[in-house]
This record gives C-alpha cells, sequence and structure tokens, in this order.
C-alpha cells in the first residue's frame, strides 16, 4: 500500500472542495470496496478524506412521501429500516442478496452505487486493463469472459456493475443527491449516474471532480409485488450472473431492471411496457443490441428464464 495523508471533513462542502483541490484524493466511508484496491495498488490515492462525520446516516421521509437515505447509511441499517421493508421491499431484498454481514454492516449507501468492477482482469494488475489504465488495452475481450457484459459494453471495456442495490435503486427511479466542490447541489436521476464504458471505461459515473454525494432519495412507494432475484454461481458471497428487480402489479403491468449484464443497471421504458406480454418480449427488446462472447451468451437466455421466474411468482 502507498504512503497517503488523512483528513475528517468537517462539512460535506468542506470535503467535497478538499477533494477538487487536492490531486489524487478520495473519499473514504465503510472502505470495503477502497481499502482492497488500494492494497493491491489499483486505487493509489495520495489523501483521504473521511466523510463518516457528516451527519449523512439517517433515513427521512419526503414531504411528497418519499425517503431520503442519507449517503453514510449502512446497508444493514436500509435493509432493516420499517420503512423500506415496508414499502421499498425490493431494495430490501436486494441488499440482502448482496456481500456478507460483515460487509453490509460496514458498507454505505453512497459506496455501494460507486464499488468497481469485480472483473478478474481489472483486479490483475499483470494484465492490461482500460478502466485500470486507461489505453493499456482490456484482456476480457478475447479473454475469460463468462462473467462480463453482454450489452451496453465496447471494444474498450466488457465489465459489469456489480452492485445489487443499484439495480433495485433503478426499478425505483432513484436520484442521487451531491454537492459540488463550489457548494451547490445537485439532483441526478439514477438512470443517469453510471456511465456506459464507451472509449473512457475509466470514468465510470457522471460525478465531477470532488463532487461528493450526501443522499439517495426515493419516490412516494409503488404498490405491486416487489421481486429481487439473483443467479450465481453460489447461493452466497458471490455476484450476479443475472439478477432482476422487478415491480409487478395486478393487471401484469410494471417494471424492471436487470444486473450482471452490463456496466450499469439495465431497465428501458419500452421493454417496461411490454411486461403484460411476457418475459420474452421484455428480454427482446432489452437486449435487442446484445453483443455477447460464447462464453456468456447463456446470460441471454438465462436473463429471460428469470424473469419468468418471477413474473411467475408474482402472479401467486
Amino acid at each position: 500500500m502507498k504512503a497517503f495523508t488523512y483528513e475528517r471533513a468537517r462539512s460535506p462542502a468542506e470535503a467535497a472542495a478538499t477533494a477538487a483541490r487536492i490531486p489524487d484524493a478520495k473519499f473514504i466511508a465503510g472502505g470495503t470496496n477502497l481499502l482492497d484496491l488500494m492494497k493491491l495498488q489499483i486505487e493509489k490515492p495520495a489523501h483521504l478524506i473521511d466523510v463518516n462525520g457528516l451527519g449523512l446516516d439517517t433515513i427521512d421521509a419526503t414531504p411528497d412521501g418519499g425517503v431520503r437515505i442519507g449517503a453514510l447509511v449502512r446497508n444493514t441499517d436500509l435493509a432493516a429500516d420499517t420503512r423500506i421493508k415496508r414499502d421499498y421491499g425490493l431494495l430490501s431484498r436486494a441488499l440482502l442478496a448482496g456481500a456478507s454481514g460483515q460487509l453490509r454492516n460496514a458498507a454505505t449507501t453512497s459506496g455501494n452505487l460507486l464499488q468497481r468492477t469485480r472483473c478478474p482482469y481489472f483486479y490483475d494488475t499483470n494484465q492490461p486493463c482500460n478502466k485500470r489504465v486507461p489505453g493499456s488495452g482490456c484482456a476480457a475481450v478475447g479473454g475469460f469472459s463468462r462473467q462480463h457484459a453482454v450489452v451496453g459494453a465496447s471494444d474498450a471495456c466488457i465489465a459489469t456493475h456489480p452492485s445489487d442495490m443499484a439495480v433495485a435503486m433503478r426499478t425505483l427511479d432513484a436520484q442521487v443527491e451531491t454537492i459540488r466542490p463550489d457548494g451547490t447541489a445537485r439532483v441526478i436521476p439514477i438512470a443517469d449516474f453510471h456511465r456506459l464504458p464507451g472509449d473512457t471505461p475509466h470514468i465510470e459515473t457522471v460525478l465531477e471532480r470532488g463532487e461528493l454525494i450526501t443522499a439517495v432519495t426515493l419516490p412516494p412507494p409503488v404498490g405491486g409485488r416487489h421481486i429481487y432475484r439473483k443467479v450465481r454461481d453460489r447461493a452466497s458471497y458471490a455476484f450476479a450472473l443475472v439478477s432482476v428487480a422487478a415491480i409487478v402489479q395486478a393487471d401484469g403491468t410494471g417494471r424492471v431492471a436487470f444486473g450482471g449484464v452490463a456496466h450499469k443497471p439495465w431497465r428501458s421504458s419500452v421493454a417496461d411496457r411490454n411486461l403484460p406480454q411476457g418475459a420474452k418480449a421484455v428480454t427482446d427488446t432489452l437486449f435487442a443490441e446484445a453483443r455477447a462472447t460464447h462464453e456468456n451468451e447463456f446470460k441471454l437466455l438465462l436473463a429471460q428464464r428469470t424473469l419468468s421466474a418471477v413474473l411467475l411468482d408474482a402472479r401467486i
């Protein structure tokens, strides 16, 4: 691990301003992803800004009947919150499907959204990786690609986003609140938050340098059956091959997002409208431009079958 300096921020605005001012500065909260990457020298921050003491760890009702989740709310606390379990069951189930109890106790809401890919070539510093070293190439292209993206990828990167929570947030139409280094705030729809890789896979979100997530807001609850189903190689401590986050109404309408298939949670309004026509109609729309490899093309059928199982569960 490289040497670094450290400070505790006193306010969100101060944290953002410091991160913008100091080259190679990083925010740290739970550290469940960042510290691992620092040990491997994939992340090499010169300065760490501890944001744990900023009071961003509450879950509050919003005036319109939704919920505002502080950026530092731990995953365990969010999954166990009475309002979340009652009104946003999809989110609670997705959180409990991710990581281990110990990690959920430390991991934060904002950190979950910002966690980096678990692509093995990203973690192997002997391999070329455009996400780790821009312009070095992508060892996954032409390499072992079973876990990788089947849609939304590029010639520069075929990694997937590992978050379960983000897939649920996408289905719930969450919004990400931030503060910029100049002290101004902005709100980013979750649909726009994560970027597709294109030619710059190392730029993973639309956040500006120094911009700090302060909260994630959920709109008023949506009724219907909330279902999160995750298919993985083993029953625990594994990332999704395919995951499905769905809200299904009694008349068959609803909304659905997929994880494990792209660089971001994968959803479209057109596919949502096709939900009453069945799983194939949805997946034919969502994966119309799929670029699967011979090792991961099974994900296309797996996505359809997983959604079929979800829709069957929704009718029970």
